[in-house]
């Protein structure tokens, strides 16, 4: 079956949750133990789950076709699909975010001790969404440029190109990371220098022989031939290595592990979270390893190597691998882990630790 996606995906900063005449009462309330009731509509269900990629919940059935459960979905930002029946559905009186290929429902439930991702009475910067035709691609690829709240064009700015995971696109670090909002705070504290940030999907789709689309490491060639180039002509931007940085979550690490080992006279600083040096599914040529052979010149090239994951991460044993790859080698990088799983909870604190230790 033939696919056409909608070019945007819309979703709501401040949402108005239906009309009660029209839609009932259907929704959500996070309560303050950070458990969550959901309220949906399924008249003619004959099962209603909750399920996070294979733990399931089940819905209560109510009167006049309610299905109404509390769950105990975990802290941070969560990700779920709602089953019917069966079949995955997208609830729109639940919150809707991109992720797994797809727009999915999510919960955003606070964590205790983070408390510097808000939207607070603070100066705020921007972002801006901009179209880059690529020669790499030969298409319309999207980038999201944050700038600082004090942004003045006629200063000279250092970049971050911060990259996504796996089956989510160029807007998952300013909707589910915050970034935008915790550069805001840092940069309120003077904990932080002022940057750009530059986020592209990283998910490059090419043609093969039959016209179908096919996602390859491609991203690689569109963020150095297309990318940068666009924005050092579009913005007044700092050129040298040393006022570049490339940092990624999961697939967007790996994407860093091999763009900024394979080119350190362009980048100064590397940042990997849920942090891959190498493929996780193995069988891939690793040529970017190279310059980890030779202390002095990783030292030389690299102000800030920074790798960290969470300690429930479902790829803790790669990270645990990459450690011992690198026993012995003397090279200095930092490494940390956070509470949590493969998830932007620990992702968020990770940009939070990572934007402070660069370009300085």
């Amino acid at each position: 079956m033939a696919k056409v996606w909608p070019l945007d995906t819309a979703l709501s900063f401040d949402p108005i949750f239906g009309e009660p005449n029209r839609d009932g009462n259907q929704g959500y309330e996070i309560l303050p133990d950070g458990r969550v009731t959901m309220r949906i509509i399924a008249p003619n269900a004959k099962e209603v789950l909750v399920d996070q990629f294979g733990k399931t919940q089940a819905f209560e059935k109510k009167e006049d076709g309610y299905w109404e459960g509390t769950f105990d979905l975990g802290r941070g930002f969560q990700y779920f699909f709602l089953k019917i029946d069966g079949a995955d559905v997208l609830n729109p009186y639940l919150p809707i975010g991109y992720g797994c290929c797809r727009p999915m429902n999510f919960m955003d439930i606070p964590v205790e001790d983070i408390t510097w991702d808000g939207l607070t009475d603070i100066p705020h910067g921007a972002v801006t969404r901009h179209y880059v035709m690529s020669s790499t691609t030969g298409k319309h690829e999207i980038c999201l440029v944050y700038t600082p709240p004090k942004y003045d064009p006629n200063k000279k700015y250092p970049v971050l190109y911060l990259q996504h995971g796996y089956g989510e696109n160029e807007i998952g670090w300013t909707f589910q990371g915050h970034v935008g909002r915790i550069a805001d705070q840092l940069l309120d504290k003077g904990e932080m220098k002022e940057m750009l940030i530059v986020m592209c999907c990283g998910m490059t789709q090419l043609m093969d022989a039959d016209k179908s689309p096919m996602t390859r490491m491609a991203f690689l060639d569109v963020l150095l031939k297309d990318i940068i180039p666009y924005i050092e002509g579009r913005y007044n931007v700092l050129t040298d290595k040393w006022n570049r940085a490339m940092a990624g979550l999961s697939m967007g690490s790996f994407q860093t592990s091999i763009t900024t080992l394979s080119h350190p006279e362009l980048f100064g600083y590397a940042g990997l979270f849920s942090g891959f040096l190498r493929a996780p599914w193995g069988n891939m040529p690793e040529p970017h390893l190279a310059i980890l052979d030779d202390a002095e010149k990783f030292k030389a090239n690299y102000r800030v190597f920074y790798r960290a994951m969470g300690t429930e991460d479902q790829f803790f044993n790669s990270f645990d691998s990459d450690d011992k790859f690198l026993e012995g080698k003397n090279l200095n990088m930092i490494r940390n882990t956070f509470p949590g799983g493969h998830d932007w909870t620990v992702w968020r604190r990770c940009i939070h630790e990572f934007l402070p230790l660069i370009f300085r």
